[in-house]
């Protein structure tokens, strides 16, 4: 099995982009720099604007199975992607394997995003809680640490 430096990842999913921009802000306030944030979401005309300001980069456009065409940027987008372009082959669903969370776990944060959701990751192995707790606290459902980090099973 290959190996792959992903690091610890936090995941949360927001109910939309009022919501995620208010979670990302308070993300922010506690000190997790732009770096270890990342957003994906449908494409939307204002989400462009709100990674740029949360993570501190453009977003990029991917074609994702099951989701359509999103916008996406961060390290978490790295992680999934691979060394071989796998995020846009696999899926969001599966691709979480990376960052170490289960077949369902994906299959429900790619669900939630499909509905309009907007999927917020953290990395930072030292503040893994401290994140989870600002997830649940602005709302983003769902929200869970990655179990362990730099396998591919994919």
């Amino acid at each position: 099995m290959a190996q792959a430096d992903t690091g610890r990842f936090t995941v949360g999913v927001f109910k939309d982009l009022t919501a995620a921009e208010a979670g990302l802000g308070a993300l922010r306030r506690q000190g997790f720099p732009a770096e270890v944030l990342s957003v994906i979401v449908k494409d939307d005309p204002q989400a462009g604007g709100i990674i740029q300001q949360a993570v501190g980069a453009a977003a990029t456009p991917l074609a994702l199975p099951g989701l359509g065409t999103v916008l996406a940027a961060g390290p978490l987008v790295n992680a999934l992607d691979g060394t071989g372009g796998d995020l846009a082959r696999v899926g969001l669903a599966a691709a979480m394997k990376r960052v170490g969370f289960q077949i369902h776990d994906g299959q429900i944060f790619q669900k939630l995003t499909e509905r309009g959701g907007v999927l917020v990751a953290i990395r930072s192995e030292s503040r893994a809680a401290d994140a989870l707790s600002t997830l649940h606290g602005y709302g983003g459902g769902n929200a869970a640490i990655g179990a362990w980090t730099g396998r591919l099973p994919l």
